[in-house]
């Protein structure tokens, strides 16, 4: 697994028309756009691609369709999760897992439960499901954090092999990481029987934490900027990935302006706007989220031009994007 989801994962938008219908050629270009920009592995239905207000049915066609045309054979990571443990369960039991890799979890949101609350509810869903189960804290939009101690201690279930680390808690993420290394030296002398030593994957879920992360024994980073600018993420995590930090460090500072404006006005708003700038999808978003302001359009134009992270003029940024061909392809 660790080979497998070892890089840049990119966790896809879902686009839309605008009627507000998922846009499938839309999302046929993304997945040849962030394809060719040589991300590692593709994650469907997570918060970037807005899973919370997609249908059950929605959910299963798009799945179906990047499995589909998955032209590169990435491996394919499923949001799959809730904050309703029994409701998680049936989902898992009606969800055809035909081309997924592995499925990302929220921890249970709004609920705010206690550890070991978290801890039973991962459990079961581990148990229930047949594809391997990456843990998944983001407490800025849970409500609760899934503690390093809950974390290292579900690492121990044989189908629990990874968590996307979206707390930006930099204490929390190096407990973690000096927990997987503990559990391998165990290994190695044969005292760490029982547990999923080493394997255990630590996977950045916040970008501009993603250098550090590695630095400290991450694998890579699930990231919401290569959706927009994959081969210059992808080129900075395989740069760090080799411990080579200047030219990572470098290739970072160059999103430093960017990143913070993708979140402004929430995920997926920002990414959505500069995917519809080079001519990838529509920035269309559902409801309550609503699309990026001018103002905000025109300081993502301004930041992007400076780091000359895309090639456009204000005349093509300003096309709606049916009328435009991409600047990627």
């Amino acid at each position: 697994m660790q080979s497998t989801l070892k890089g840049t994962g990119v966790a896809l938008v879902t686009p839309f028309t605008a009627d507000h219908a998922v846009d499938y050629p839309a999302l046929q270009r993304l997945l040849r756009h962030v394809g060719e920009g040589g991300v590692e592995y593709l994650v469907v239905l997570g918060t970037t691609g807005e899973s919370a207000t997609l249908s059950k049915e929605e959910k299963r066609d798009v799945l179906s369709f990047v499995v589909r045309h998955n032209e590169r054979q990435l491996p394919v990571v499923y949001g799959l999760g809730g904050n309703n443990t029994h409701e998680v369960l049936d989902t898992i039991t009606h969800t055809d897992f035909t081309g997924v890799t592995a499925i990302l979890s929220v921890s249970p949101y709004y609920n705010k439960p206690s550890q070991l609350g978290i801890y039973e509810h991962y459990r079961r869903v581990a148990d229930a499901c047949p594809v391997p189960v990456i843990l998944y804290n983001v407490p800025g939009r849970t409500g609760s954090n899934v503690s390093a101690a809950t974390t290292l201690k579900l690492s121990k279930h044989p189908n629990i092999v990874g968590i996307k680390e979206a707390s930006t808690d930099w204490t929390q993420v190096l407990e973690i990481a000096k927990g997987i290394h503990a559990s391998g030296a165990e290994a190695v002398t044969g005292d760490g029987a029982g547990s999923n030593p080493g394997d255990f994957l630590l996977i950045c879920g916040d970008d501009l934490l993603a250098l550090p992360t590695i630095s400290v024994g991450g694998i890579g980073v699930i990231s919401v900027v290569a959706n927009a600018f994959p081969a210059d993420f992808s080129r900075l995590v395989r740069h760090a990935l080799a411990g080579e930090y200047g030219p990572a460090s470098r290739q970072l500072y160059r999103f430093l302006a960017v990143n913070p404006l993708l979140y402004e006005e929430a995920n997926p708003v920002g990414v959505k706007k500069v995917l519809e700038m080079a001519g990838v999808c529509g920035a269309h978003v559902r409801l309550p989220l609503w699309p990026a302001s001018d103002d905000l359009s025109a300081r993502l134009q301004k930041a992007i031009r400076k780091e000359g992270l895309l090639d456009m003029t204000d005349s093509e940024a300003a096309k709606p994007v049916k009328n435009k061909k991409s600047a990627w392809l």
